[in-house]
């Protein structure tokens, strides 16, 4: 077996939400979706439209997001588990210092920027579907 790409697959309530906070907060550029009706792929959200999954990319790093009814039906190891999760999902990052003034200017949760023991400086923050993101550059 060869793995070629790994990209997260994030169950959220709200598709259209989770787009718009990944866009403002950290860049992120949508791709595609797909609508409630699940006929059709779009490259964008309608107005009057509910959405079930939506792709999402910056730089390198694609991202996936799918509503709870979608998500638990087809990821069945998810049926009875809330949304978030115990693990986070580390970046590697240039210009930590000033990314982090940006997120607390936006009035994010993030944690303190650290020197690890393993030499990166890294912070933390929680998305608003819960899920731990953690950003890292090597230390200097």
């Amino acid at each position: 077996m060869k793995i070629t790409k790994l990209t997260p697959n994030f169950e959220v309530t709200d598709v259209k939400k989770s787009v718009a906070y990944y866009t403002e907060n950290f860049g992120f550029k949508l791709i595609m979706t797909v609508p409630a009706t699940q006929d059709a792929i779009e490259q964008g959200f309608a107005e009057n439209k509910e959405y079930v999954y939506a792709m999402m990319q910056k730089d390198n790093v694609e991202i996936f997001f799918q509503r709870t009814d979608t998500f638990k039906e087809d990821v069945v190891f998810a049926q009875g588990l809330p949304i978030g999760a115990s693990v986070s999902f580390y970046m590697d990052i240039e210009g930590i210092k000033e990314f982090r003034q940006e997120m607390k200017s936006k009035n994010l949760k993030v944690t303190e920027l650290k020197t690890t023991w393993y030499g990166m400086q890294e912070f933390y923050l929680k998305d608003l579907n819960g899920y731990i993101l953690g950003f890292a550059e090597k230390a200097e």
